[in-house]
């Protein structure tokens, strides 16, 4: 039986308001089906809510609210007051915060399409509304609610969050796509009494009432449990999430998105660049550096890259490949001193740890989602007049050499070392003939996801530029084993230049493998490589801005030896920006990081988030005495994870471990019919407004006015003129 993702139709809400509750209403996009959410205004601090999760008609839902309505009529003077009100429309609940009075709801008022995968779509948040739910007789006033709301409301949610009602962004194409369900072991080996009692948990466990005799087709609906690390409403969806129907629950992440349409002779090539930031150890530049106790890196955003044929709409049924690269913070105890104005700041190495156990956790982390080969592409200085990145990586190795020696050869983490910044210096040096000879090692040791048709994979299997690849091959395609894990300082600029190299060699074969390269390699100056060198740059920016607080100084142009002279004084204003952001508005943005993901949690009578000397204790729990699970100093791995390589642990064991909800149900419901959620087949659509004619205007502005080749792989001679 097929299996499919599930969809959430809840894509529409109505907030009505009484005087003693909210009611939010949800519908599907064609207001055909209904929920309905009662949210208590009578309790002044706790959260109380009643999903009935009961399914309304149109009709039904008239007379419900109908109902309400006519209970909370009242007679005001001679003027009649209806007691039930719209309040405002929405397009989804992000979640619920209190501070020191009641409870909030936040709820995404705004959205925009950012990109296509397959049949789904993901949305880019563009507006929210912070909802106070109290009424006005029981508020509880607190002195201090107004400036932790003003602290809240600091980190802008209209900036680079995104969401899909259908597909899951925490985690990656690879594991989107993988067999979900296993047969031929009871009903499916995934329910266990485990399993059954989680999805009982998120209340979608049920069967779906249709007559399943009919002669209609039925398939499954699976929904995996996200990953929490990469959920950054995680916080805001405690005391919400486990109360409700999953319709309800949207999972938010924080990053980039972005994408391009490579038209080769009509036939469209969506290259899509997703970064995931993680929640976890998560600040900014200079506050947030290193490791912490439980093993988490700072600035640490997995990125990968997408390639789909569009001509067939399911990702399972045509071709899509996706390759995943990895960027964080030096895996160690080390932080800057920013006390004394100046644009480097020295860097300390803050707490031994003669057995590299936060670097252990951390690569354990990594063990167990990517698989091996962990390949440590270093860019931190080694040779300095006087010493300051370069004490980075002489510890940075002695970590690696210890870790290691307890690894069999064929698991062993590899380390790269590559001083970027000292080979960009000398005048005959081409950093990114450097960096594509290391790209293409990284590829050929971790390979990338390939999914196609049986018979295109028996063939491919065979093709002698694909055999020197070291993914895991199967009867579909091909499955990535391993990361390529890149760093510099601060994991911005140089890193950035290394991703794009990363990508770029991947990218080749990725195209070749589709059959739309005839050999495994992509020239500069072509189109191709301008729309992937733009994603590339733009997702630079944008995660440079949150973490370091302007956009990239270096940049891939640079490093070619290509930019203008006037991107020198642009490299000097982003200098400033970034010095400045970094001196006088780190600590409130850190604040807003804290507050958000519920690092702190206000409590009457504690000190408040703003009294606090330092939020180290925050981010290191185990600092507080509080016991956390530590593994032996010479088998720093999880005997799970172990067992499971070359593979990733989360993959392997999917199917055991990572369901939220399962549903069968007839082929055509809207649960589980991406068709009917892609096509909107009830809705009269204008050409002109889908956003994929808009991707297939901007894949021509790379293209010269004059240019007589089409292709996009054609290298441009700098004389021709773009759009």
């Amino acid at each position: 039986m097929d299996q499919v993702p599930i969809i959430t139709w809840t894509q529409k809400l109505v907030l009505y308001e009484t005087k003693s509750r909210y009611y939010v209403v949800g519908s599907n996009k064609s207001e055909s089906r209904f929920r309905v959410l009662k949210i208590d205004r009578t309790e002044p601090k706790e959260l109380h809510i009643h999903d009935d999760k009961i399914e309304y008609s149109r009709s039904e839902i008239h007379s419900v609210l109908s109902m309400v309505d006519g209970g909370n009529t009242f007679k005001k003077q001679s003027n009649n007051s209806s007691g039930l009100s719209k309040n405002i429309s929405a397009f989804g609940i992000a979640g619920f915060v209190r501070f020191l009075e009641g409870y909030y709801m936040i709820l995404i008022t705004k959205r925009k399409k950012a990109a296509m995968i397959g049949p789904h779509t993901i949305y880019k948040i563009e507006d929210t509304s912070m909802v106070y739910i109290p009424n006005d007789t029981v508020r509880y006033v607190h002195p201090d609610e107004s400036r932790y709301v003003k602290i809240f409301q600091n980190f802008d949610l209209s900036s680079n969050f995104y969401f899909s009602y259908s597909y899951d962004l925490t985690h990656t194409c690879l594991f989107v796509s993988q067999l979900q369900l296993r047969p031929h072991s009871h009903m499916f080996v995934c329910l266990t009494s485990t399993a059954v009692t989680a999805l009982t948990h998120v209340c979608l466990s049920h069967i779906c009432s249709y007559d399943l005799t009919h002669t209609y087709t039925t398939v499954f609906g699976v929904k995996n449990a996200p990953c929490r690390k990469f959920v950054w409403n995680n916080h805001l969806l405690r005391g919400f999430e486990s109360h409700v129907h999953s319709d309800w629950v949207l999972y938010i992440i924080h990053g980039f998105i972005g994408q391009s349409n490579v038209c080769v002779f009509g036939k469209s090539v969506y290259l899509t660049l997703i970064g995931r930031r993680s929640n976890q150890f998560a600040g900014t530049r200079f506050l947030k550096r290193g490791v912490n106790l439980e093993g988490y890196v700072a600035n640490e955003i997995e990125t990968e890259q997408i390639v789909q044929d569009t001509s067939v709409t399911f990702l399972d049924r045509g071709k899509v490949s996706s390759f995943v690269q990895l960027r964080g913070s030096v895996p160690l105890f080390w932080s800057q001193d920013t006390s004394k104005i100046v644009p480097k700041p020295t860097i300390s190495l803050d707490q031994r740890d003669p057995y590299s156990s936060a670097a252990g956790m951390h690569f354990n982390q990594l063990l167990c989602r990517y698989g091996t080969p962990i390949i440590i592409l270093n860019l931190v200085k080694t040779k300095e007049n006087k010493q300051h990145e370069s004490i980075l990586s002489n510890d940075y190795i002695s970590t690696i050499e210890y870790l290691n020696q307890f690894l069999p050869a064929q698991h062993k983490i590899q380390y790269l070392g590559f001083d970027m910044a000292r080979v960009n210096k000398r005048k005959d040096a081409d950093v990114m003939l450097r960096l594509n000879r290391i790209a293409k090692y990284c590829i050929k040791q971790t390979g990338y996801f390939l999914n196609v048709q049986p018979s295109q994979a028996q063939y491919l299997l065979k093709d002698s530029q694909l055999q020197s690849l070291k993914g895991v091959w199967g009867p579909t395609g091909c499955r990535q084993a391993g990361v390529v894990r890149t760093n510099c300082v601060d994991c911005l600029d140089r890193t950035n230049t290394a991703q794009f190299a990363l990508g770029r060699c991947a990218l080749a074969y990725q195209l070749y493998a589709m059959g739309v390269l005839e050999n495994p390699h992509l020239d500069f100056d072509t189109d191709c490589m301008k729309m992937l060198e733009e994603l590339y740059e733009d997702h630079g920016d944008t995660v440079a801005l949150q973490y370091g607080g302007s956009q990239l100084v270096h940049r891939i142009k640079g490093y070619r030896k290509i930019a203008p002279w006037t991107s020198h004084s642009r490299d000097i204003m982003q200098t400033l920006s970034r010095y400045y952001s970094n001196a006088f508005s780190d600590v409130e943005k850190q604040q807003a990081f804290n507050l958000f993901l519920g690092v702190f949690l206000p409590v009457e009578g504690q000190p408040n988030l703003w009294d606090l000397p330092t939020d180290y204790y925050l981010h290191n729990k185990a600092s507080l005495g509080i016991r956390t699970p530590r593994n032996h100093y010479c088998q720093w791995w999880d005997q799970d994870v172990w067992t499971s390589l070359p593979l990733p642990n989360e993959e392997v064991n999917k199917c055991q471990l990572n369901h939220a909800a399962v549903l069968m149900a007839p082929q055509a419901d809207e649960h589980v019919n991406p068709f009917y959620d892609h096509y909107r087949p009830e809705e009269l659509t204008l050409f002109d407004q889908l956003y994929q004619m808009y991707l297939s205007q901007v894949c021509w502005k790379h293209m010269p006015k004059n240019a007589t080749d089409l292709s996009p792989f054609c290298v441009r001679h700098s004389t021709d003129t773009e759009r």
